[in-house]
């Protein structure tokens, strides 16, 4: 099968989302056995950075199997080298052409954020790692006098994108793959209450 582009890689996402949505996902049940012969090797068509939240299994949400997605994981889906150096890895070893930054609704990371912000509220050193990759994301917002659940869905979003911008800005590697025309870094917003995966950018 020949590589896929980044539109293809966002439709296959986008396609297996609503079947997901639909019920009529068809990964939805895995038979081990079968996928033997194909344990050696992976052929990731997409790279998805996304929050650890355990309500948000990425591979179930967009409805793919063993080997189609190469995802890394942590709270608030932000960016730290850790996480830039696994999608440099992606990109240069198995050609992936599209990055997905997916955030989510009433992420934990970002209400914590916000309480940090607005409470003052003690955080353990590790925590604050999390949380200062955050506040550039809330600090904004913060003066803008929105309803709570206002400011954590904006706070969510604004997130998302400052993500994508790090991506696309901070790694000579991504951006050389950009500037070729090999990838494309975008944003996206799961909701946990519809199931709906909304791409942002």
């Amino acid at each position: 099968m020949q590589p896929l582009n980044s539109a293809q890689a966002k439709i296959i996402l986008i396609d297996g989302n609503q079947r997901f949505v639909d019920g009529t996902a068809s990964h939805n049940q895995f038979d081990p056995h079968q996928h033997i012969s194909d344990i050696q090797e992976q052929k990731p068509f997409a790279v998805v950075l996304g929050c650890s939240d355990s309500r948000v299994p990425i591979e179930t949400i967009f409805d793919q199997s063993f080997g189609d997605l190469f995802i890394i994981r942590i709270a608030g889906n932000i960016v730290a080298p850790s996480q830039m150096g696994s999608i440099e890895f992606a990109i240069s070893k198995f050609k992936a052409a599209l990055i997905v930054v997916l955030g989510h609704s009433n992420c934990g990371a970002i209400s914590a954020t916000v309480d940090e912000c607005i409470n003052k509220t003690p955080l353990s050193g590790s925590l604050y790692s999390i949380t200062d990759r955050i506040k550039p994301s809330i600090l904004p917002l913060i003066d803008l006098d929105l309803e709570s659940h206002e400011l954590m869905n904006r706070a969510v979003e604004v997130n998302i994108i400052n993500s994508v911008n790090q991506l696309q800005s901070q790694s000579p590697i991504i951006k050389a793959a950009i500037n070729d025309h090999e990838v494309e870094v975008v944003g996206a917003n799961y909701s946990l209450k519809s199931g709906v995966v909304q791409f942002l950018t």
